[in-house]
């Protein structure tokens, strides 16, 4: 690795806020109910990732577009807190900042969100002296960045241009096409890290071991995320199973996304995949220990 790449990671996508509502999943039109619990915390699956690979010890930084108001003022905060380098975040005084609004209930959980500035990242915001000074890049919710959609092959193709290595976490497909220009990138990724429902539902097959074989034709490195029963690993074609150890979730938003942070936190280093992958379902595990996605990383 190039000593003259002073960041190990510059992560590009969502940055916005998560309202987590405790108790309110099912609500029904005319009813209003009380939730048990609130908290307004830092969220997007790419600001959490950015954020928890800086507390975990990467030179990490942060291109994205926020709008110029208290929700942007808390993400930049929040992410220069935590160690994030945001040169390459740039507001924008005619946009909001995206919001997305958890509800959970009894291990259950679903989300609305508002885009906002999230659907304003595009290429130009990614400059490549940006690039050119990481080791690694990072996309992540690539379902909600339709400014990147049709610039997701060059960005990628640029990215490998500059010397990084790639990585991208598409996140769930609110317009349920399923794939937007990400199947023209992955020959451009060096690690896909979806789960199994999102794998299953870009390769259209019920089964997450043949989804990960069908996509091995286009990239080499599958990470696919299965919750409490671990990692599923395709590497050139080869697939193999690591489980998670048992651990009492207090709340699982994030976990994915610090699963990420984790393992790029030792891929930009050169380290070897089976430590990655421990290092991904260690994050994910001591996520789960806090509420929000980034809490259990300022302790």
């Amino acid at each position: 690795m190039s000593p003259n790449r002073r960041l190990d990671c510059l992560v590009a996508g969502d940055a916005n806020l998560d309202l987590l509502l405790n108790g309110t999943i099912h609500l029904e039109p005319g009813t209003e109910k009380l939730a048990s619990s609130m908290r307004l915390t830092l969220g997007g699956s790419s600001s959490i990732t950015a954020h928890n690979l800086a507390r975990l010890g990467a030179k990490t930084a942060m291109a994205t577009v926020i709008g110029k108001d208290s929700f942007g003022a808390q993400v930049l905060h929040e992410l220069k807190a935590g160690g994030v380098d945001t040169r390459w975040i740039r507001v924008n005084p005619r946009l909001q900042t995206g919001l997305t609004v958890w509800h959970s209930e009894n291990q259950l959980r679903a989300g609305v969100t508002y885009p906002g500035s999230i659907n304003a990242v595009s290429l130009a915001d990614v400059p490549i002296k940006a690039l050119q000074a990481a080791h690694h890049f990072h996309v992540g919710a690539y379902f909600l960045l339709r400014g990147l959609h049709s610039k997701a092959k060059t960005l990628f193709r640029r990215a490998k241009s500059a010397g990084c290595t790639t990585s991208l976490d598409c996140n769930y497909d609110p317009a349920g096409t399923w794939d937007s220009g990400l199947l023209d990138a992955l020959p451009f990724i060096d690690v896909f890290l979806p789960n199994e429902a999102e794998l299953c539902h870009i390769a259209k097959v019920d089964d997450v071991e043949l989804a990960a074989k069908k996509l091995a034709i286009k990239v080499s490195l599958i990470v696919v995320k299965c919750g409490a029963r671990g990692v599923l690993v395709s590497h050139n074609g080869v697939l193999k199973r690591y489980k998670a150890t048992r651990a009492r979730a207090i709340d699982s938003t994030g976990a994915g996304d610090s699963f990420n942070a984790g393992f790029l936190a030792s891929f930009s280093k050169g380290v070897e995949l089976e430590h990655c992958i421990q290092d991904g379902m260690a994050a994910a595990k001591r996520s789960l220990t806090a509420v929000g996605g980034t809490n259990a990383f300022r302790k």
